[in-house]
């Protein structure tokens, strides 16, 4: 596994090993293409991180900093080991929790950019989107699914590589009755 684009396009990521999916190099690609013009100084969230490839792409590509939600003990290391090969330290935060939790207990607006990419078949995604339609905590949200998977609220959705599929969400900007005052 390693980074596929920006600036550190080749370097490579440390793995937990089997019993991690993790998303696919060219599906990796697909996704942050559809997001780079929004990464630029983005403040970015990462939910179920794992070894973090999905925020540490985010940075190569121009992305301001990146928090990471990871509860799985391999992922864990291996993100660990991720943002310290990067020196992103300063850059990065790793939140040891369950991504529900977390995202339950953000304000709306927390981020620019958010990223999920829960096991396939769990509710963990309805849940994360049903969240961030009561509580948008970023400007967009995408998230990573099966094809098949009926995803709630209004997003557009791409097909990014064989059965996977990616859905934005983009919240709607409040209107300022008093702008023309």
């Amino acid at each position: 596994m390693r980074i596929v684009g920006g600036r550190w396009a080749g370097r490579d990521l440390v793995s937990p090993g089997a019993g991690v999916r993790p998303t696919a190099e060219p599906v990796r690609d697909r996704w942050l293409s559809l997001l780079e013009p929004e990464l630029e100084g983005a403040s970015v969230l990462d939910l179920f991180a794992g070894t973090g490839a999905l925020g540490l792409e985010a940075m190569s590509r121009g992305a301001g900093r990146v928090d990471f939600v990871e509860n799985g003990p391999a992922s864990l290391h291996a993100l660990k080991a991720n943002v310290a090969t990067f020196r992103l330290r300063k850059k990065a935060r790793i939140f040891k929790l369950d991504a529900i939790p977390f995202v339950e207990a953000l304000d709306s607006g927390a981020y620019d950019v958010a990223f999920a990419d829960p096991p396939y078949g769990s509710r963990k995604l309805d849940r994360v989107v049903e969240q961030w339609l009561r509580v948008p905590f970023s400007r967009i949200l995408t998230v990573e699914h099966d094809r098949d998977h009926h995803i709630p609220g209004k997003a557009k959705h791409y097909d990014v590589g064989g059965q996977t599929r990616v859905s934005v969400f983009v919240a709607r900007r409040e209107s300022r009755e008093d702008d023309s005052a």
